[in-house]
Parts: structure tokens; C-alpha cells; sequence
């Protein structure tokens, strides 16, 4: 997980979702990661998915110092993907 700081918000505008948030029964801080997720269209799976992908990139990038078998299988994965 990151943080993210908006600045210069009108107070109108934060206002709006504090209420929106109480509305809702949540904190302001749950309601703005809500809205950040309907705005950008990610659904529960989608975030499970690329959570999942990144998992799996962090798991094929670790090494123990010897890079040869990574050049070996980045050479072998582009003539597979030519060929």
C-alpha cells in the first residue's frame, strides 16, 4: 500500500465528503479509496488479479546474485515469442 496527499482542496469539496462518507458509514480516509476505485473502474478481482501478477514478478525477479540463468531464460522466452 502507498499514501497519497491532495492538496488545495476547497472546502467545499471536502466537506462534501466527509458527509458523503457519513452518509455511507465510513471514514473520509475509506470513502476517497471508494471513489478512487469507482473512478478508475477496479473491481475487487481486478485489484486480486494485479496483486496477483505482481506477486508473481517480484517472485521472477529475485535471484541470488547469478544473473546468468535471467539472461538465459529473457534469450530463450524472446525466440520462443519470434519462433
Amino acid at each position: 500500500m502507498t499514501n497519497l496527499t491532495v492538496r488545495d482542496v476547497d472546502r467545499e469539496i471536502a466537506q462534501a465528503l466527509k458527509l458523503r462518507a457519513a452518509a455511507h458509514g465510513r471514514s473520509a480516509e475509506a470513502e476517497h479509496r471508494m471513489i478512487l476505485r469507482d473512478a478508475l473502474g477496479m473491481t475487487g478481482a481486478e485489484r486480486e488479479d494485479f496483486a496477483a501478477s505482481a506477486a508473481r514478478l517480484r517472485a521472477r525477479l529475485r535471484h541470488d546474485g547469478d544473473t546468468t540463468e535471467i539472461v538465459r531464460m529473457a534469450r530463450d522466452g524472446d525466440r520462443g515469442a519470434a519462433g
